[in-house]
């Protein structure tokens, strides 16, 4: 099956944490967002399915993934249902639960990372909200990442399998989503996850596996993987991270 992956272009975003699933699977895909338009794909394409044009069940919002005749849309739902096509995800109905949530927690700290530079309104600039930016950052660089990465860093401890992994013996989409927080959030946050890194070596250590990966150390040195930005999720911005 040839997989259609929808989501904005020239950014990763949230549609990063299911292209480094596709990727690592060795999966065909077309990236539609960042296709040409003269082909009929790009931005024209994904906006047909979101004004239901293409589908009765329109998504909200990309990321959204075609597969066949089925369209699947938020990132958990998605990695949720490519996890068994895509041999990323134990074979136990547990242990998949397990992962699944897993995964939304890291959605949620996405969701926290991305308010740090848009604590008002989505609608407004960063430097609209500037203020209110200092102030959520402090928080979330002094409190919320520690707090979200330690519980990982937990969780890698309770893994009766060992602590290679997050969940059973090899790697499953969630161990490939823990790796892109932690880029992000470096890339971010670089003094913040300085001073964490002696609190967190079990994490990092999972991030440089799966930056090891044959499959995703190919991607991370292709033109396909997109490089954060100031457009993206994870931002840089120096007055928010001081040191």
């Amino acid at each position: 099956m040839r997989y259609e992956l929808h989501y904005w272009p020239s950014i990763q975003g949230r549609g990063e944490f299911v292209r480094l699933a596709l990727e690592e699977a060795g999966a065909d895909y077309l990236d539609v967002g960042n296709a040409p338009e003269d082909e009929g794909l790009g931005i024209p394409a994904m906006e047909d399915y979101l004004q239901g044009k293409q589908t009765h069940r329109p998504p909200f919002a990309p990321p959204f993934l075609k597969a066949g005749d089925e369209v699947v849309s938020h990132v958990a739902n998605i990695l949720q249902y490519l996890g068994p096509q895509l041999d990323l995800v134990p074979p136990d109905e547990e242990s998949r639960f397990w992962v699944h949530g897993l995964q939304l927690t890291i959605t949620d700290l996405t969701a926290e990372a991305h308010d740090v530079h848009h604590p008002v309104a989505i609608s407004l600039t960063y430097e609209e909200q500037q203020d209110e930016a200092r102030r959520r950052a402090k928080a979330f660089a002094g409190e919320r990442i520690r707090t979200y990465l330690s519980y990982f860093e937990r969780v890698l401890g309770y893994n009766p399998a060992g602590d290679t992994w997050l969940v059973g013996e090899r790697r499953s989409y969630v161990d490939l989503s823990l790796f892109q927080v932690v880029a992000g959030l470096t890339y971010a946050f670089p003094n913040a996850m300085r001073r964490l890194a002696p609190e967190i070596p079990r994490v990092l250590a999972v991030a440089e596996r799966v930056a090891a990966l044959p499959n995703i150390a190919a991607y991370l040195a292709s033109s396909r993987r997109l490089p954060f930005s100031e457009n993206g999720i994870f931002r840089h911005y120096p007055e928010l991270d001081p040191a």
